[in-house]
C-alpha cells in the first residue's frame, strides 16, 4: 500500500492508495463526522414524521391503516427515484449544496405536513419529504469516506449510525408528548425548526464540508469507473447490495410503522408502554452501533457480524410472534433488538464500500441505498393490509423472514464481489 504525506499551508494531506483524504487531524475528522451526522440525523427524523402521529392522523383525515401506509410509500418512492440521481449529481458538482438542498427540503415538508388540511395535500407534502431524504446517503458516503481517515472509517459510519437511529428515537419522543399537549400540527412545527436549526448549524460550518472533486483514477477492478459513467451497474456486487437494502429497509419498517401496536395486541401491552417501544429500540440500536463500529475495524468479518447479528434478531422476532411475553417485557425486547441490529450497522455500509469503484462512490451509494427507500415503499402497504386484517402475529413472522432473508444476502455479497467487472 503506498502513502505519502505531503503537509501544505498548515494542512495535512494524505494519500492512502491513491485517495486523497483532506483533514486529516482526529479533530478534522471529528467535526467532519459531526457535521455529516448532524444533517443524517434530520434525515432519519424526517422519515418519522408521519408514523408516530398516525393515531392523529387517523381520525382528522378519516384514514385507514393502508391509506396511512400509502403516504409512507409516497415518501419512499419519490425518496428512491431522487436518490439514484442524487448520486449522480454528487459526483459532478460535489456533496454539500446537495446536502444543504435535503435539509432545506426537509424543513420546508414538515412545514406543509402542519398546514395540510386534506389528505391529498398530505401526500403532496410527502412528495417534498421525500425528494428531500433522497439527498442524503450519496452526500453522506461520499464526504465521510474522502475526507476521513481510513483508520476512522468504521467509526465515522458508527457515529453516522448512531445519529440516525437517534433521529428515530427523536422523533417519536418530541412528536408525541407535543401532539398530546398541543395537538399534531404543533408537533409538526417544531419538527422544521429542528431541520432548520441543523441546517444553520451545518451552513455555519461549510467550510469544513468543501471537497474539491477529483478527477477519477483507474479502478483495482481493472477498469475505470469514472470513465464510464454507468459501468458501475455491471458490477454483481452493486445490486446484491442493493437487494440487501431492500430487504434491510424492508424489516425496519415493520419495526418503525406496526411492529409497537402488533405487540400490543397480542401481548396486552399498556398503551404508554407501547408508545416507547420505538424509541427504545431506537436507543438501543445506537448503543449497538457504538460495539459495531469497533468490529467493523476489520472488514474481512463484516458479513459474519451482520449474519450473526441478524440471526439473534430474527430468533427474537419469532419469539414475540410465537411466545408468551408479559406486557411490560416487550420494550425489553424491542431494545435488545435495536441493539443486536445497531451492532451490524456499521459492517452493512463496509459491505458497500468493499463493492465501490473509486470514483463513483455518490452514484455506487445512490443506487445502492435507493434499496432502502424501496423496501420502505413497499413494505408499509402489505403489512398495512396485515394490520388492517387483524393478522398482527402475521407481522411478527414476516419480520421474522425479513431478517433471516438478510443473512443469505450478505454472504452473497461477498460471493460475488470478487467477479471479474469489464466494461463494455
Amino acid at each position: 500500500m503506498r502513502r505519502m504525506t505531503k503537509i501544505s499551508s498548515g494542512v495535512s494531506q494524505t494519500t492512502v492508495d491513491g485517495a486523497t483524504s483532506i483533514g486529516t487531524t482526529l479533530r478534522e475528522d471529528a467535526a467532519v463526522i459531526g457535521l455529516v451526522g448532524a444533517a443524517h440525523g434530520v434525515s432519519h427524523f424526517a422519515q418519522l414524521l408521519l408514523a408516530p402521529l398516525f393515531p392523529w392522523l387517523k381520525d382528522e383525515f378519516h384514514a385507514s391503516y393502508t391509506e396511512l401506509g400509502l403516504l409512507l410509500s409516497v415518501f419512499f418512492v419519490t425518496s428512491c427515484a431522487v436518490q439514484t440521481l442524487a448520486g449522480f449529481v454528487v459526483d459532478r458538482m460535489g456533496p454539500r449544496p446537495v446536502l444543504f438542498g435535503g435539509l432545506l427540503l426537509s424543513g420546508v415538508a414538515a412545514l406543509g405536513y402542519a398546514s395540510s388540511s386534506s389528505y391529498v395535500a398530505l401526500v403532496l407534502w410527502s412528495v417534498v419529504a421525500g425528494a428531500g431524504n433522497g439527498v442524503f446517503h450519496p452526500a453522506d458516503y461520499t464526504l465521510l469516506n474522502h475526507k476521513v481517515h481510513k483508520p476512522r472509517l468504521g467509526h465515522a459510519y458508527s457515529v453516522h449510525g448512531i445519529t440516525g437511529s437517534l433521529g428515530w428515537a427523536l422523533a417519536p419522543a418530541l412528536l408525541v408528548p407535543v401532539a398530546l399537549w398541543q395537538g399534531w400540527r404543533v408537533a409538526l412545527l417544531c419538527a422544521a425548526a429542528v431541520a432548520f436549526a441543523v441546517l444553520a448549524l451545518v451552513w455555519s460550518q461549510r467550510h469544513r464540508l468543501d471537497m474539491p472533486m477529483a478527477r477519477p483514477a483507474h479502478q483495482a477492478h481493472g477498469a475505470s469507473g469514472a470513465g464510464d459513467t454507468f459501468g458501475f451497474l455491471r458490477i454483481p456486487a452493486v445490486w446484491m447490495c442493493f437487494a440487501f437494502f431492500f430487504f434491510y429497509a424492508g424489516a425496519l419498517s415493520v419495526v418503525q410503522t406496526y411492529a409497537p401496536e402488533a405487540a400490543r395486541q397480542l401481548h396486552a401491552v399498556p398503551l404508554g408502554l407501547a408508545a416507547v417501544c420505538l424509541t427504545v429500540y431506537m436507543v438501543g440500536s445506537a448503543c449497538g452501533m457504538v460495539i459495531g463500529g469497533f468490529l467493523a475495524s476489520d472488514p474481512s468479518r463484516c458479513e459474519r457480524i451482520v449474519g450473526i447479528a441478524f440471526a439473534v434478531a430474527a430468533s427474537m422476532a419469532l419469539y414475540a410472534a410465537l411466545g408468551h411475553i408479559a406486557g411490560w417485557l416487550v420494550p425489553v425486547l424491542f431494545g435488545a433488538m435495536g441493539f443486536v441490529s445497531g451492532m451490524a450497522s456499521p459492517s452493512r455500509d463496509l459491505l458497500v464500500k468493499r463493492s465501490t469503484p473509486e470514483g463513483a462512490t455518490g452514484r455506487v451509494y445512490g443506487v445502492v441505498y435507493s434499496g432502502l427507500d424501496t423496501g420502505q415503499a413497499v413494505m408499509p402497504l402489505v403489512f398495512g393490509r396485515l394490520m388492517d386484517l387483524h393478522q398482527y402475529q402475521a407481522v411478527w413472522l414476516g419480520l421474522a423472514l425479513l431478517q433471516l432473508v438478510l443473512i443469505a444476502s450478505a454472504f452473497n455479497i461477498r460471493r460475488v464481489r470478487r467477479e471479474a467487472w469489464v466494461p463494455a
